[in-house]
């Protein structure tokens, strides 16, 4: 009997991790959309569909393709593309690299630099290595870092209210 417990609180314990987790994506996905509020993106990237680009897999996928099928960035619809390489890596407004992938960062940049597009990033110390916007944890709840130059260099115009919200890296 005590084994049987043991195994039933143990089965709480990881569905309510893994709940957790979910609830954290859904909150970076709408983080995510909602950064579009605060960008004006170069003005050969103002039509045609505002594509949000995965690099490799991540439930963020799941949590972004339900915010496509609601909202439009603009006028613009939301289309979600994974790639599965940084060679595979094609015409996007942002790119979120899942920690998983973070060790891609420097090329990712050299391949998308100029190029307006907003990198997000999801591992401690990636604001400062060069990511536009690095999803952290603070004091239990997310947050993000937001890299001023990184931004500059992609040619994305920030509302001031945007830099507000966030950590601000120059």
């Amino acid at each position: 009997m005590k084994k049987l417990i043991s195994y039933f609180l143990l089965l709480l314990l990881v569905l309510s991790i893994t709940d957790l987790k979910a609830q954290n994506e859904k909150f970076k996905a709408l983080f995510m959309y909602n950064f579009t509020k605060y960008i004006e993106w170069p003005g050969d990237k103002q039509s045609g569909d505002f594509v949000i680009g995965i690099l490799g897999n991540s439930p963020m996928k799941k949590e972004l393709e339900v915010i496509a099928t609601k909202k439009k960035v603009g006028s613009q619809p939301i289309k979600v593309k994974v790639f599965n390489s940084i060679n595979d890596i094609g015409s996007c407004h942002i790119l979120f690299i899942p920690s998983g992938k973070s060790s891609s960062l420097d090329e990712v940049k050299a391949r998308v630099g100029g190029k307006g597009v907003l990198i997000i990033t999801d591992r401690p110390g990636f604001g400062r290595k060069g990511s536009g916007i690095n999803y952290v944890l603070k004091g239990g709840h997310q947050d993000f870092e937001i890299n001023k130059s990184t931004m500059d260099e992609q040619r994305l115009k920030v509302n001031s209210a945007l830099y507000s919200l966030g950590t601000v890296i120059n």
